[in-house]
């Protein structure tokens, strides 16, 4: 890479937000719409470089514009989409004096099943909030956790409904 280039971008590195935003202005000619250092570093330095060795191809440019108007591209299902509520109740419906509902709780009417020390355990999700077991109403998942296992446990955890963290 030319030195100039990298001497700028070593400048850049020592710049303030309210600098970069500056040169945001002189590099793009538009001001930014974010504050963010990292941002606006990153931004500028890459700029800076295609402007020495080239910007991305017409063809490259044509292919990520078709990308970008696929208009039903999702990261995420919308709210609801894995839940196997009955139409219209949402599995964020409002129980105990108004607090949000677990999103990681099924809907009610869904059994928890779980293998423990050779032994099946169902439990049944009730509208109300609570959970089912052994025809005795819990409040909790953790509360029947630790009826099962006679120690404390995370109810979420016990019956596998948590995502794993990778880390």
């Amino acid at each position: 890479m030319d030195r100039a280039v990298l001497a700028e971008i070593e400048d850049l590195r020592r710049m303030k937000p309210s600098a970069l935003r500056i040169r945001y202005r002189e590099v793009f000619g538009e001001e930014s719409r974010s504050s963010n250092r990292q941002f606006l570093f990153r931004r500028i330095a890459w700029r800076l470089h295609a402007n020495v060795e080239g910007d991305i191809s017409e063809r490259a440019r044509r292919r990520a514009l078709e990308i970008a108007d696929d208009a039903d591209l999702r990261i995420r299902a919308p709210e609801g989409f894995f839940a196997a509520c009955a139409p219209g109740e949402s599995a964020r419906s409002l129980d105990r004096g108004g607090a949000g509902r677990d999103r990681r709780l099924p809907c009610p009417g869904t059994l928890l099943t779980r293998q423990y020390e050779n032994r099946r355990i169902v439990v049944e999700v009730l509208e109300d909030g609570g959970f089912e077991y052994q025809a005795q109403r819990y409040r909790s998942l953790s509360a029947v956790a630790r009826e099962v296992t006679g120690t404390r446990w995370n109810g979420i955890t016990f019956f596998g409904l948590s995502e794993r963290r990778d880390g």
